[in-house]
């Protein structure tokens, strides 16, 4: 049973991808991460050792904390981090009881390099509609909660991943990229390693509202309706993208937790 300081890797596997996700800092030794370059998906690797230099950043916010098996460095950086007035546990068997556990890892080595603030940088076409607003939930979610997006003219995308050291996505020509019949959003789930039953089901969604294809799923429809609403309603992609990241935070949860659920209006008898 989980101690008020630990919290288990099945409970923290449900807050994963979630809006009220806690954060998630990993504390392996650099020796230790060389030796499996993944990530508990959305986590960022910061250094024990100097958690009273960043311990701040995350006043007022809860943290797990991970390090290699959930024992000194996990634990000790979670004290210091309550002694900051974080709401901080440590993941109980740490890296390798997640690993064991054959829950979702992200390839750390396919992630972009990160700027000054330790955020990747991402820089797709402006005005977007399916696949450039789910991309970046995916992003936030499981990979880089703190990842910026720059939308630019489509002709200038490459040049300025260039310039500003941003990795380009849902461009023809380039890593992330749509392949054969996946979007660009089927791509990252499998580049990344985070497949699961619940963002597999996202993806048909977003691929069959993204690619003309309502058949893959009676809900595409419904997502490419909603997307197109937020374009019109937004003139400032960033504001588009806030408002997007709610949309899919409620497609997500539909297909992880309630895709079995109906509603079924209360049929009016007529009385002869």
């Amino acid at each position: 049973m989980s101690a008020f300081t630990t919290i288990s890797s099945d409970k923290l596997a449900r807050l994963i991808g979630t809006a009220n996700s806690p954060a998630l800092i990993d504390v392996r030794t650099e020796e230790d991460f060389a030796a499996d370059r993944r990530l508990i998906p959305g986590s960022i690797k910061l250094s024990h050792d100097k958690v009273t230099d960043w311990g701040g950043d995350f006043a007022g916010r809860r943290a797990i904390v991970s390090c290699l098996r959930g024992e000194k460095l996990a634990q000790g950086t979670a004290a210091w981090l309550r002694q900051l007035g974080v709401e901080a546990e440590a993941l109980e068997g740490g890296f390798e009881g997640w690993k064991a556990a054959r829950l979702p890892l992200v390839e750390a080595r396919k992630l972009p390099p990160r700027d000054a603030r330790g955020r990747t940088v991402w820089v797709t076409r402006a005005r977007p509609k399916v696949d450039r607003i789910a991309c970046p939930w995916l992003i936030r979610r499981f990979v880089d909660p703190n990842a910026a997006f720059l939308f630019v003219a489509p002709s200038e995308v490459i040049g300025v991943g260039e310039r500003f050291n941003a990795a380009p996505f849902d461009i023809e020509n380039v890593f992330w990229s749509h392949r054969g019949e996946l979007c660009t959003f089927d791509v990252m789930i499998e580049e990344f390693g985070i497949a699961s039953p619940a963002l597999l089901r996202l993806a048909t969604l977003v691929r069959g509202a993204d690619t003309a294809r309502p058949d893959l799923a009676p809900e595409a429809p419904g997502l490419l309706a909603a997307s197109l609403g937020l374009s019109r309603m937004y003139d400032d992609d960033l504001e588009q993208l806030e408002a997007g990241m709610l949309l899919y935070d409620a497609f997500y949860r539909w297909c992880r937790d309630a895709t079995a659920e109906t509603h079924n209006w209360p049929t009016n008898k007529v009385k002869a």
